[in-house]
């Protein structure tokens, strides 16, 4: 759980704070625990998976936000459930450790323009993808608001923001910043058990309330959109026989300190199922990124295929050619086939919902079946789906990009 940094000033504002916060293991609240580094490189730690209150698309459709007469501000559900009332279309957004929402919160606005802090994991993220081109001044947000893994309110307030996105699975921060005087909307990365199509679609309904200029059709585009994609995927592998169906394994992160997978409970887990693959790490019971694994359970497994999540810098070559520590992964079905990929890093890292989910969805059939999906042009979808639903005009250079990541995107710090 990160600790917070609080001034004799923030301490002032916020009083009631206990004194054992800093020492706190986990949060009560929802059920889940208080989040950790490791979880929000993942999206923002681990919430409750059990689908509750309206939330974001389902609310955006149903009024469940209700604007405030004449105060210019709405009251939103979020996603852990509270009611929050923020400022319509705030000015000035922070985002915490919900890392993919700095991503999703500017292009969904077009402009970064109103972000006025995040966290190096995303910022690191933004400058080695097609966003710090798109949106070269997402560059400035500030980015000291942390010190190591600590939060710094004070230096959080110093920004002024109107409003604070933060983990909906970190139950103590999203206090502390309620105790320092923040609005804060809890995202989650999770409650929806890890299904990222669903999560992308709620961040943009719950978005499209708090800044109804954009409206509600791009939340609406995108719901559409995603769908379609996934409904002719699942079409064309709904009939496949049990042992046609591919083993994938995902490697979260990798290096010779550690190999960390996706168990049953873990995007890595949805994404086989979206495709119609099997996932050979699905007997980890380790929930979120908690899932280390070791050469001799890979080589039980025998995937056919391989993806390595871009909370790597590890790149396919480096096991094709046992580049990592002393594991030999030469016996490995995957890598005798030349069947391990990176998977791509549009405007973030595309294993968490976001923005590249519904094209990370194409890509990613494609690779695992290429005979059924030989037919797919995820690079003239790709353009054409930023064209569409956000207005964005890729050059092919910023495309082959996305499909062929720098590895330093990796790297969860800046």
């Amino acid at each position: 759980m990160k600790k917070h940094i609080l001034t004799l000033a923030a301490v002032l504002l916020a009083s009631s704070l206990t004194l054992n916060l800093a020492a706190c293991g986990a949060a009560a609240g929802t059920g889940a625990s208080g989040s950790t580094q490791a979880d929000a490189a993942a999206g923002g730690a681990a919430g409750s998976t059990a689908e509750s209150g309206t939330g974001g698309v389902a609310a955006a459709g149903n009024s469940a936000g209700s604007a405030a007469e004449g105060a210019g501000t709405v009251t939103v559900t979020d996603e852990a459930d509270r009611q929050v009332t923020v400022p319509v279309n705030p000015e000035r957004a922070a985002v915490l450790d919900i890392y993919p929402m700095a991503a999703a919160l500017t292009v969904y606005l077009n402009s970064a323009k109103s972000l006025v802090a995040m966290e190096p994991a995303s910022m690191n993220a933004a400058k080695n993808s097609v966003l710090s081109e798109l949106y070269p001044e997402i560059l400035d947000v500030d980015t000291d608001i942390l010190s190591g893994n600590d939060v710094n309110v004070e230096a959080l307030m110093a920004l002024d923001p109107q409003v604070v996105f933060v983990s909906a699975g970190n139950d103590a921060e999203i206090k502390t910043l309620e105790n320092a005087g923040l609005t804060a909307v809890a995202i989650s990365p999770s409650k929806w058990d890890y299904d990222c199509i669903r999560t992308y679609e709620e961040w943009t309904g719950l978005l499209a309330q708090i800044y109804p200029d954009r409206g509600e059709d791009r939340a609406k585009k995108v719901s559409g959109y995603s769908g379609e994609k996934y409904d002719a995927i699942q079409a064309k592998v709904s009939g496949l026989a049990d042992e046609d169906r591919q083993k994938v394994l995902f490697l979260f992160q990798y290096d010779d300190q550690q190999m960390i997978t996706s168990g049953k409970h873990f995007f890595g887990q949805w994404w086989c199922d979206a495709v119609g693959a099997k996932n050979a790490a699905e007997e980890i019971a380790g929930e979120n990124r908690n899932a280390p694994i070791t050469m001799e359970q890979v080589y039980s497994w025998n995937p056919d295929v391989i993806i390595l999540t871009n909370f790597t810098q590890t790149k396919p070559e480096d096991l094709l050619n046992n580049a990592v520590g002393s594991d030999d992964w030469s016996t490995v079905k995957a890598v005798r086939d030349g069947r391990v990929y990176k998977m791509p890093l549009g405007t973030y890292r595309s294993y968490t919902p976001g923005v590249d989910t519904p094209i990370t969805l194409e890509w990613l059939a494609q690779k695992v079946y290429p005979d059924l999906f030989g037919d797919l042009d995820v690079k003239a979808d790709t353009v054409s789906y930023y064209r569409d639903i956000y207005g964005i005009t890729l050059t092919d250079q910023q495309v082959e990009s996305m499909f062929n990541p720098d590895p330093s995107g990796g790297k969860l710090n800046n």
